[in-house]
């Protein structure tokens, strides 16, 4: 969603400076010159800008900080112990005491499972301010900067090493996520952590931890890459790049071949979102929980979670590996989970929508109070 409407905005930008160039803004065929061209490019840029950094902050602090917690969050269940009468019989006070000790029962426990913290959007904020401060719901944004920084200036090198193929941009974006895996899960620990005396950069994990996460960074990266080609293949299979290219010809088909080209377009659209439920999603899930598994033992979860994975990691010092597989890392993340964070990804979806729609609403009014009657078209 943020992809497209960042299209349409960046269409919208490079339409305004055009007509503005050629003074073809006009009202109704006419061809008045437009009003003010520098005021309303001014607020279509600022009102762009403001659109941006909203989305990105709505995709992180939802996205990124929520998401990441959503999945490696344990709910917790209470413990409570319920001691039974002595006797249930009418005639229990006839009884003596070694008769009523005879006929009580043992003792019961009833476990009852809490509403997981992130359950809901307001429930993981509050959470998250209450434990580390007004600004908690960024946390993580000093690493994140810096990873998308140096995986920019990384991610270019290496696509000019390995040629500009597809297939060479692939195998740069996957070969880029690996080499900084370490930079990535540091960033997982410092948004499922408490907060720490240690600077960020102080926090690194170790090599050996570093290690322990290749496979598992390499198969989200492939999963990723997979969201781009598989659409991609079937879009050059169904041969639809003419009509790209050529609108006008899908005009000039028949009505059976036109619905064939439209079901093929939308065969195209569901591949892509099959993709991401069931590869993206597992793959992400997966690498999450794993970067998790190695959280420090000096670091505290700032939201319940089980560093055993129910039994299946156990501490290098027993014999076990300290770390949780990825098939674990999957199978431990229950039904329950899953929906709650296909619930949140959906919120997120809405909310991104509707601030879209905002913003675009808001540049029309702008236009239209700075240049009254005139519209742009």
């Amino acid at each position: 969603m943020s992809g497209i409407a960042h299209h349409l905005v960046k269409r919208g930008i490079e339409h305004t400076q055009d007509r503005y160039r050629t003074g073809s803004f006009a009202q109704d065929g006419d061809n008045k010159p437009f009003g003010h061209p520098h005021a309303v490019a001014a607020a279509l840029v600022i009102t762009s800008l403001l659109w941006f950094f909203a989305l990105s902050a709505v995709q992180y602090v939802y996205g990124g900080v929520v998401a990441t917690l959503t999945m490696i969050e344990t709910p917790t269940a209470t413990a409570f112990k319920v001691d039974p009468a002595e006797s249930d019989e009418a005639d229990a006070p006839l009884l003596s005491n070694e008769e009523k000790k005879s006929a009580a029962t043992e003792p019961e426990l009833f476990y009852v499972k809490t509403k997981p913290i992130t359950s809901k959007i307001r429930t993981t904020i509050r959470h998250l301010v209450a434990e580390a401060g007004p600004w908690a719901r960024f946390r993580g944004l000093q690493v994140a900067l810096a990873y998308h920084f140096i995986h920019h200036i990384l991610l270019q090198v290496l696509t000019a090493l390995f040629g500009g193929a597809m297939i060479s941009q692939s195998l740069a974006a996957v070969v880029t996520a690996v080499v900084l895996c370490r930079l990535q899960m540091l960033w997982t620990h410092v948004v499922i952590s408490t907060p720490s005396e240690k600077k960020w950069y102080r926090r690194f994990p170790t090599i050996d931890a570093g290690k322990k996460i290749i496979l598992p960074t390499a198969v989200w990266a492939l999963a990723e890459q997979a969201t781009i080609y598989v659409p991609i293949t079937l879009f050059m299979v169904f041969d639809l790049e003419g009509y790209l290219q050529n609108p006008a010809a899908f005009n000039e088909l028949s009505p059976m071949q036109q619905k064939s080209v439209m079901l093929a377009s939308f065969a195209v659209m569901m591949s892509g979102i099959a993709t991401a439920v069931l590869i993206v999603f597992p793959a992400s899930v997966t690498l999450k929980r794993v970067q998790a598994s190695l959280l420090p033992e000096e670091n505290e979860s700032i939201v319940p979670f089980d560093r055993t994975f129910g039994g299946k990691v156990q501490p290098q010092v027993v014999g076990g590996t300290d770390v949780v597989s990825m098939l674990d890392a999957w199978k431990t993340f229950d039904w329950a989970a899953r929906f709650r964070l296909v619930k949140l990804y959906a919120k997120i979806f809405a909310i991104q929508v509707s601030t879209t729609i905002l913003f675009v609403l808001f540049a029309v009014f702008q236009v239209r109070m700075i240049n009254g009657d005139y519209v742009l078209y």
